[in-house]
This record gives C-alpha cells, sequence and structure tokens, in this order.
C-alpha cells in the first residue's frame, strides 16, 4: 500500500465529512492494513495535509485542522498564569536531562567525579563567553560542554522562550497550526520550550524543523525532544538538518515557515559582522510566509545586546518590519550605536542538577536563574506592536534635541525600554524615542514618586509614555542624558499604544 493511496482516500473522506474515524479509511484502500499502520503512515503528513488525528480509544479521529489565530481561552490563561508565577523545568524533563547525562557518562547523574567535570565544562564556557573578537571561540564539539549547557544555561533559555512566544500568543501574533524552524537548535531548548507551552494549551499544533551544526548537540536533541514531545504530542519533531547555517543548502528547508527563531546563536558566529549576519537572516527570510514572524533572541550583556539592536535595524533596512519592542513614535528608525535594552523577567526556580552541582565551595558559579534578554521580532508586512506616532503639533521634544536643553525642564513621549536597573534609592530606566544617538535614561528618586509618576514604574517593557516637567541632566561619565523625574512631572501611558 503506498503512502499516496492512503492520503489520497483521507483526502476523498474528508471532503465528505468534517470528523470521520480513522478506521473507516480501511473500506477504502486494497491491502488489509490495521488502523494502527494506517495512523504511523498518516500521522507525520497530517499537519500538510491540513487534519487533527487524535486517539480515541483503539481508534483515532480525524477532523479538518481549524485555521486563523490563537485566542487563549480562560483556562489557558490561568495555566499560564500559575506557570509563569514561577516557572521551572518540568519534573519530566528533570529527570529525562539526567537520564542523558547518565547515558553519556556511565555514572550516575549525581556522582561526585562527573559533577566536577560538569562545573569545569561550565567555566570553560563563561570564561570563553566573555572574550571578544577572534580571541572568542563558542563551541558545542564535546559531549562535557552540552552538560554543561544543560546544567546551567538551559533552564533559563528554557523559560524565557516561553515567556516570548506566550507574548507572541496574547497578541495574536501565533496560529492554531504552525509550521516553525529553529535555527541553531543546540540540544533543543526552543523545541523543548515549545513542547512544555502546547502542553498548557488546548487544540493549537505545531510542527518543528531544526537546523544544528554538531554532532554532540544532534545527539542529545534527539534523545530529548521525541521522548518530551511523546508520540501522541500535539507538537510533531522532524528530524533535525544537520547543516552549518552559513553555509545552507536552502532546498532542505520547508516552505511557508510561520516562525522562525534565532536563539542565542547569531552572537556565536565567529568571525561575522553585522551585515554578514544580516544576510543569513535574509537569506532564510525568503522560506518565512507572508504573515510569519523572526524572533531573534539574545544575552542581556552589553556587547551582545547592542549587536543584536544594530542588527534589527540593518534587517529592517533590508526590507523586513520590527513588530517590537521597538517602536519609532517620530516615524524614521534609529541609530543604535551603543543602545542597551533588554527585557527581564522574574528569577527561576533552579533545577535539582543545578542545585546538585552548585553544591560545593563558590557555589554562586553553577547558580543561573536570573532572567534577562534581548529580543526582536521581524515580519515581512511590516505589521507594528505599538501602531502610535507623535502627532504634527505635539508639544514634546525629540531626544535628538536635548543637548540644547541641558538643565531645563520639558516634555517628551518615548517607550520604557528596560526594567528598573538602580537601586534602593533611585529607579533608572532605559527610554528611547528612536531619534537620539546618546542613550537617555528616566531617574526617579523614590522620594519624588507621586500619583501623578508612578506609571513609570508600573509600565511595562515596550510601553509608550507621555512625561511631562523633568529635568534635563547630561552625564559626563557615561556620556548619555538623564531625565530627572520629580514631584511636579507627569507621567501617563500614551492612549492607543497599547
Amino acid at each position: 500500500m503506498s503512502e499516496r493511496e492512503i492520503i489520497s482516500a483521507i483526502k476523498y473522506v474528508s471532503r465528505m465529512k468534517q470528523d470521520f474515524m480513522l478506521s473507516e479509511i480501511r473500506n477504502y484502500i486494497k491491502s488489509e492494513m490495521s488502523t494502527q499502520d494506517i495512523y504511523n503512515i498518516i500521522y507525520p503528513l497530517s499537519f500538510d495535509i491540513g487534519i487533527d488525528v487524535i486517539a480515541q480509544g483503539d481508534d483515532f479521529k480525524v477532523s479538518h485542522a481549524p485555521k486563523g489565530k490563537i485566542e487563549l481561552t480562560e483556562t489557558e490563561l490561568k495555566k499560564n498564569t500559575v506557570f509563569f508565577k514561577s516557572a521551572t523545568v518540568s519534573r519530566k524533563l528533570e529527570r529525562l536531562i539526567e537520564q542523558y547525562v547518565e547515558k553519556k557518562t556511565a555514572k550516575k547523574w549525581n556522582d561526585p567525579e562527573m559533577l566536577d567535570k560538569i562545573r569545569k565544562a561550565v567555566v570553560a564556557q563563561k570564561s570563553e563567553y566573555w572574550k571578544e573578537g577572534k580571541a572568542r571561540n563558542i563551541s558545542y564539539e564535546k559531549g562535557y560542554h552540552i552538560l554543561g549547557y544543560l546544567a546551567y544555561q538551559f533552564p533559563v533559555y528554557f523559560v524565557q522562550s516561553q515567556h516570548i512566544l506566550y507574548k507572541m500568543m496574547q497578541e495574536g501574533l501565533l496560529k492554531k497550526r504552525m509550521t516553525i524552524l529553529d535555527v541553531g537548535t543546540g540540544a533543543g531548548t526552543v523545541p523543548l520550550s515549545i513542547v512544555d507551552l502546547y502542553n498548557r494549551l488546548d487544540d493549537h499544533r505545531a510542527t518543528i524543523y531544526s537546523i544544528e551544526k554538531y554532532d554532540e548537540n544532534i545527539e542529545a536533541y534527539k534523545f530529548l525532544v521525541p521522548e518530551y514531545a511523546g508520540r501522541r504530542s500535539k507538537v510533531s519533531i522532524q528530524e533535525p538538518i544537520k547543516a552549518d547555517i552559513k553555509k545552507l543548502d536552502m532546498e532542505k528547508i520547508p516552505d511557508k515557515i510561520d516562525l522562525m527563531v534565532f536563539s542565542n546563536v547569531l552572537n556565536e558566529l565567529e568571525g561575522m559582522d553585522t551585515k554578514q549576519k544580516a544576510d543569513i537572516v535574509m537569506k532564510l527570510s525568503g522560506k518565512l510566509s507572508e504573515d510569519g514572524n523572526i524572533i531573534i533572541i539574545e544575552p542581556a550583556d552589553k556587547v551582545n545586546s547592542i549587536e543584536a539592536r544594530k542588527l534589527t535595524i540593518e534587517l529592517k533596512e533590508r526590507g523586513l518590519g520590527i513588530y517590537g519592542p521597538c517602536s519609532f513614535i517620530w516615524g524614521p528608525g534609529c541609530t543604535p550605536e551603543s543602545c542597551w535594552s533588554f527585557e527581564q523577567k522574574p528569577d527561576i526556580k533552579s533545577t535539582r542538577l543545578m542545585q546538585t552541582m552548585a553544591d560545593c565551595p563558590e557555589s554562586y558559579r553553577y547558580i543561573n536563574t536570573d532572567i534577562k534578554y534581548t529580543y526582536a521580532i521581524l515580519r515581512k508586512d511590516k505589521l507594528s506592536e505599538k501602531k502610535y506616532r507623535v502627532p504634527s503639533k505635539a508639544r514634546f521634544l525629540r531626544f535628538s534635541h536635548l543637548q540644547k536643553h541641558i538643565g531645563k525642564r520639558i516634555n517628551v513621549i518615548c517607550s520604557l525600554m528596560s526594567s528598573d536597573l538602580a537601586n534602593e534609592n533611585y529607579s533608572v530606566y532605559k527610554v528611547c524615542d528612536g531619534t537620539s544617538r546618546k542613550s537617555v535614561y528616566a531617574i526617579m528618586p523614590l522620594h519624588n514618586i507621586t500619583e501623578e509618576n508612578i506609571s513609570l514604574r508600573k509600565a511595562n517593557y515596550g510601553d509608550i509614555l507621555s512625561i511631562e516637567n523633568v529635568l534635563v541632566k547630561y552625564n559626563e561619565i557615561t556620556d548619555s542624558y538623564n531625565l530627572l523625574v520629580g514631584k511636579g512631572s507627569f507621567i501617563e501611558l500614551v492612549e492607543g499604544n497599547l
């Protein structure tokens, strides 16, 4: 019995019926096949055919896959609210990672000698990470490099991916049926995040393709991802494409991708400048559906964050639209020579493997629970998260004119581009209106907080604020401008920016 015959029979019956049982297909084929045999053939193809195949007793119910954007139900919202309040790696996935450690080392996951080797791998990776230029060489070619990553970096990246994807769901950017490509998947962090997130959803499905260069990563991926997804998962996992993203064969990449993810990968490409990295993204964007999304996620440190913003603007100049978090409220794009901007979320709970690894002198070296990241969402259709533009006759000053108003009180409109960066006496927020070449910060001494200006502390990353009656200061040490918020300052969310 050929695959084509079964597909033809499925399509024929689905034209006559909205829903039917898979066992009915046996009446339309010549060979004697069990329902399970038919399922094994059809399930990997169901996404492309546009059907859902769901187990129902000893049979399977076949129905037309719903179209349109994800609309989260109250139940889905509640489940995710609970998760993000105290986010962590699930116990099932924790144990799966521990099993992989045991498989690779032939020792118990908490063996002292083995844990010491993982610690050394973590220290070596961190040391390599902070180097710059040609001296920087981040690699995942050795087994303990992967184990160190799974113990130290993975839990944070696993949760932060879900923060971004869940936000996109809430804003209607993701479809009920998704084709996803994870570029530089590593050990499968993003696919595992998607599986975990979809486990808290009711009737939304995705097929994940991935690209990975290193054999050690692919080995870990094959051990972890299919097993965590399970045979009857809402997420279909495809075999990773082994390739160097610098030398991609585009024939191997699927068409009409709904979501393309570059998570903590572009900053690790050796010897490539911003334009060369943009070449890679633009080349792959040719495979993106017209209403698809590209996510670029990078670490929050200054060097990588600034480089990510430069890359985002380069991609904008080449024709991609920036959905967020940047909003160009004065119209034109910005020139981010020193734009250090990042999102921050609540700390995660450390995994058992991380806690055990950190049970040693200098334990702080091995605990990694804070979530800070720089990200950008790009699209072909130029859809923007924030549609607000400053009216032509509005009495607000552009940041590009701040040097002329040092020591004066002014009114501005800007986006909030950081969480609170300061200490117990001051609140400090990075703000941006897309016009300044220098960094600008809103400074609020805590004794100056009033009902009229507290919106600064309540606003979310990316929100647009009007800030009136603030004093302009220049900081020579950091070569930046400060907007000093006083008791007479008035701050509010700009109407229509949500």
